[in-house]
């Protein structure tokens, strides 16, 4: 049987330490489908197609990595999907805490894992709200995204 994660979030956009998690999890995945999360009541800086475009651009080299964009549950995103297993990346302390209610809801609601990998040291501080700020008040964002977001 075919080891599937989702990683879902919105990546507005998409950053260093997201493109860190999953190239680390390729290895631990025959595949990994990157899911650009659909809220229609956030507003977002970048349209759902530049993130797509980001992440897709950003992991052009891994084939097992795919990326599409869905509305409703994760959950049954992954069912729809065949994976077993959610992928997060933990920051700190706090998002340990808001994921673990997360995960033990997912499991509960349909037996899938959550899998954590704890971000690299070098990109725990960067997060898409930070990333916004920056942009948004003409600060140097080009050392915390990929290279694809560099070219907004």
């Amino acid at each position: 049987m075919e080891k599937i994660a989702v990683f879902p979030g919105s990546f507005d956009p998409v950053t260093l330490g997201h493109v860190d998690i999953i190239k680390r999890s390729v290895p631990l995945f025959d595949k990994i489908v990157v899911a650009i999360g659909v809220n229609a009541q956030k507003s977002y800086m970048f349209s759902l197609d530049e993130r797509k475009k980001f992440i897709e651009e950003s992991l052009k080299d891994y084939p097992s990595v795919s990326v599409i964009t869905y509305e409703g549950l994760t959950v049954d995103l992954c069912r729809k999907l065949g994976a077993k297993f959610i992928l997060r990346g933990l920051r700190n302390p706090a998002d340990f805490e808001f994921e673990k209610a997360i995960a033990h809801t997912n499991r509960k609601l349909s037996k899938i894992e959550t899998v954590f990998l704890l971000t690299a040291s070098n990109t725990s501080y960067i997060s898409s709200s930070i990333v916004r700020d920056v942009i948004r008040n003409g600060g140097d964002y080009t050392l915390l995204v990929p290279e694809a977001v560099r070219v907004k």
